[in-house]
């Protein structure tokens, strides 16, 4: 719950306003919430020596939903190793097409691992608007081999 707050306002803050961060990850956030949330979501954790440096979640039909690398820890192959994680369980699992919603701030990093955009859109956070992108990548081919 830490990562996630503190990722989105060191980090995000880069390509979003103050009150829209403030909106994304509040202040208050509940704990209790957050707890049954990750009993459901089951993430990948990354750490390094105990810290939890990264985490990432993978719903049954491909979606990402959350994924957060530690602020202190970005652009280090994190992100890379979650997703390629990720990548893998989804094959086993005979998932064909990931895709999430990314943050203006995490657009590159999908689009250089092979994501591409489907579209652009407004989204609505507590009664705030913040601009994301829905994004895909399939993981087989789509061409039939006779």
């Amino acid at each position: 719950m830490q990562l996630f707050y503190d990722t989105v306002h060191e980090i995000n803050i880069r390509d979003y306003t103050q009150e829209q961060v403030n909106a994304w990850a509040s202040k208050s956030l509940d704990y209790e919430v957050w707890h049954a949330r990750l009993q459901v979501k089951q993430p990948y954790i990354a750490e390094n020596n105990g810290e939890i440096v990264g985490f990432a979640e993978l719903d049954p039909d491909g979606h990402i939903d959350c994924f957060y690398c530690h602020s202190k820890y970005q652009r280090q192959g994190i992100g890379s190793t979650l997703l390629k994680h990720i990548e893998n369980t989804a094959k086993l699992r005979e998932i064909k097409r990931l895709y999430t919603e990314a943050s203006i701030t995490a657009k590159p990093f999908f689009q250089n691992q092979g994501f591409s955009i489907v579209r652009e859109q407004q989204v609505e956070i507590r009664g705030v608007m913040l601009k994301n992108y829905v994004m895909q990548k399939y993981l087989f081919s789509h061409i039939a081999i006779t």
